[in-house]
C-alpha cells in the first residue's frame, strides 16, 4: 500500500479532472450520459463497478459506486452532475472551458457542484486501492437536482436497499468547505390557464388567460408577503422567513389577442418543520374556484396546477454522525449554520441517513456569469479527502 500524496498534489489533480468535467455540458434540459460514461469509465479503470439509475426516457441517469470494502459504516460522498444554464449570460471566458485567473477557476459548476466531484474523483485511486480502506466510501452522483431534486431519490432507495448501511451521507453543496446541518426545502408548481383567443377590442367575446393568470399571481404575491410579515424571529435562516417568488412567466400571442394561454411556474421555500402543503392550501382552492368560474364561460377554458417538485427540508440532527465526521475532518468549530437553498441532503435525511453539507466554493458564486471557485478551496477540499481516507483506514 503506497502513502498518501501531499495535499497540493492531489489538489492539482482535482483541478485536472474538474476540467474534464466542466468540459461536459450539463445542463439540466440535456443529457448527462456523456459524463455519466466519462465517470464509469475513470471507476472501471480503478477495478470498481459503478451502477447506473437511469431516468424514465434513458436521456439522464445517477451513478453510485462502491470503493474499499463492502461492509457497513461507510461515508457517502454526494454531489449532483447537472448545471443551470449559461444562456444570456455575460461570461468573460466560455463557460465550459476551466480557465483561471488570479486564483479563481472559471467555468459553470465549478462550484455547483463539479468541484467536490472532481476532488471525489482524484481521490478515487486512493480510496480504491486494496486494502487502504477499512470502511468504504460510496460515490453518489445525481441528475437533476437544479430544476427540483428529481434524480435523487430513485438513487437513494436503492443505495438504501443494496449498500451496506453507511454511517453518514456528505452533500458536497457549496459552503466554502464549513459545515452545514439544515437548509430550506422547495416545492416548485407549474400553472397553466388556458383563455379563449378573440380580438382585445370585444372582452366580451373572449376571455383571457393572462388576466385570470395575474389574479392567481396577486394571490401568490400576497402570500408571500404575509410568509415575511409571519418570519419566526429565532429562525436560523437568511431571510428568516419561508420565501414564495414567482421565476417563470409566459403568455400570450400579441397585444391585441386576448390571451390564448399563461404558464407561469413558482416556488415556495420553507424552514424544516414548515408544511408548504398548509401554506399554498388556500391558493389551490382559488385556483380550483377560478377554472370552475372560467368554464361557466368558456368551457375549454380552465386554470390546471401542477406540482414540479417537493424536496423535504434538511432539519439539524442532535448528535448527528455526520455532522461530527465532517466537522472533525475540517477542523471547523464554529457555530451551527443553515443555508437558504434546497439540496439533496434533505432526501438522504428522509431517508434514514445521517446528513451533512459540507463542499468548496461559496453559494454566492453559484448561477451567475463567471461562477468560480477558488483554488484555495480545493486545495481545502483536497485535504479534507485526504483526512478521510486516513479515518476510514483505521
Amino acid at each position: 500500500m503506497t502513502g498518501l500524496p501531499p495535499i497540493d498534489t492531489l489538489a492539482a489533480d482535482a483541478i485536472a479532472m474538474l476540467a474534464r468535467l466542466v468540459a461536459f455540458d450539463t445542463t439540466s434540459r440535456d443529457s448527462n450520459l456523456a459524463l455519466i460514461e466519462h465517470v464509469e469509465g475513470l471507476l472501471s479503470g480503478l477495478g470498481v463497478t459503478a451502477t447506473r439509475v437511469p431516468n424514465a426516457d434513458g436521456r439522464k441517469a445517477n451513478l453510485y459506486a462502491t470503493l474499499g470494502p463492502g461492509t457497513e459504516g461507510g461515508i457517502v460522498l454526494s454531489g449532483h452532475t447537472d448545471v443551470v444554464p449559461v444562456d444570456g449570460q455575460k461570461w468573460s471566458s466560455d463557460p465550459f472551458t476551466l480557465t483561471e485567473r488570479d486564483g479563481r477557476l472559471y467555468g459553470r459548476g465549478t462550484c455547483d457542484m463539479k468541484g467536490f466531484i472532481a476532488l471525489a474523483l482524484a481521490s478515487a485511486p486512493i480510496f480504491a486501492e486494496p486494502g487502504r480502506l477499512k470502511r468504504p466510501i460510496h460515490f453518489a452522483f445525481s441528475y437533476d437536482e437544479e430544476v427540483g431534486c428529481l434524480g435523487a431519490p430513485s438513487m437513494i432507495a436503492e443505495i438504501a436497499n443494496n449498500l451496506p448501511k453507511p454511517s453518514a451521507v456528505i452533500v458536497g453543496e457549496p459552503t466554502n468547505m464549513e459545515v452545514v446541518h439544515g437548509h430550506k426545502g422547495i416545492t416548485s408548481y407549474f400553472v397553466t390557464v388556458t383563455g379563449h383567443e378573440a380580438h382585445s377590442s370585444l372582452t366580451h367575446l373572449g376571455l383571457s388567460a393572462n388576466m385570470m393568470a395575474i389574479r392567481l399571481m396577486n394571490r401568490l404575491s400576497e402570500l408571500a408577503g404575509q410568509l415575511e410579515r409571519d418570519a419566526d424571529p429565532a429562525s436560523p435562516f437568511t431571510p428568516k422567513h419561508a420565501t414564495l417568488t414567482i421565476g417563470q412567466i409566459n403568455g400570450g400571442t400579441a397585444v391585441n389577442i386576448l390571451a390564448r394561454e399563461c404558464v407561469f411556474v413558482f416556488d415556495l421555500r420553507c424552514p424544516p418543520g414548515v408544511d408548504p402543503m398548509n401554506i399554498l392550501a388556500p391558493f389551490l382552492t382559488e385556483a380550483e374556484k377560478l377554472d370552475t368560474e372560467m368554464k361557466a364561460r368558456f368551457p375549454e377554458t380552465g386554470v390546471v396546477v401542477v406540482r414540479r417538485s417537493l424536496t423535504p427540508a434538511f432539519a439539524p440532527e442532535p448528535d448527528g454522525e455526520a455532522e461530527r465526521v465532517a466537522r472533525s475532518l475540517t477542523g471547523d468549530n464554529g457555530p451551527p449554520r443553515v443555508v437558504a437553498y434546497a439540496a439533496e441532503a434533505g432526501q438522504f435525511q428522509e431517508a434514514g441517513f445521517s446528513t451533512v453539507i459540507c463542499g468548496p466554493g461559496s453559494i454566492e458564486q453559484a448561477h451567475q456569469p463567471d461562477e468560480y471557485v477558488e483554488r484555495a478551496q480545493m486545495e481545502r477540499g483536497a485535504a479534507f479527502m485526504l483526512r478521510l481516507a486516513e479515518m476510514l483506514a483505521g
